[in-house]
């Protein structure tokens, strides 16, 4: 965005996975919660870790921790997990992305994202919208709608609408 010839920063939430931070646009979050009660929905990948109950609407949470190769995230007093808003072929859906701590909001120039590394042509860094610097460190910024592949965000889908991983309805 341009106004008056200046790029407009991006508001972006920064969290904690691990010894990482990564952000999301600030326009993709809901909202953010407490780690609550998680229900297991059978037969779907484990990244998926199941459902919460968001004010009476069903809403997949994902470990985005086991989705990057990294342990599961274990239940502390930061452990949150983040509200954000996907494209799932063309609609809207809602999908809770489990983070070690939520850390602030902050604004990134286009100037300040630099592009993904590329890291041989086998490693899939399209999920990476670009690498900000934050002091002696770097903030992985994902574009949330990329980091799930499109047979994943069928899944989100199908178990959002109260089905298992089959597409069978549960009881």
């Amino acid at each position: 965005m341009v106004a008056d010839g200046v790029m407009a920063a991006t508001q972006y939430l920064t969290f904690r996975l691990g010894d990482e931070v990564f952000a999301l646009d600030i326009s993709k979050v809901r909202e953010v919660l407490d780690f609550t009660t998680v229900t297991k929905v059978p037969r779907t990948p484990a990244f998926l870790r199941g459902v919460i109950n968001l004010r009476g609407s069903m809403v997949p949470v994902a470990d985005l921790r086991l989705k990057f190769g990294m342990t599961m995230t274990e239940k502390s007093v930061n452990t949150c997990v983040i509200i954000t808003e996907i494209e799932v072929d063309g609609e809207t859906t809602l999908l809770g992305a489990l983070a070690d701590s939520v850390q602030e909001v902050i604004e990134l120039g286009a100037d300040a994202l630099r592009p993904a590394p590329r890291i041989g042509t086998r490693l899939n860094t399209e999920f990476i919208k670009g690498m900000g610097k934050q002091d002696d460190g770097f903030i992985i910024v994902l574009d949330i709608d990329k980091v799930f592949s499109s047979d994943e965000l069928s899944l989100v889908h199908t178990v959002q609408a109260g089905q298992d991983a089959t597409g069978v309805p549960e009881r």
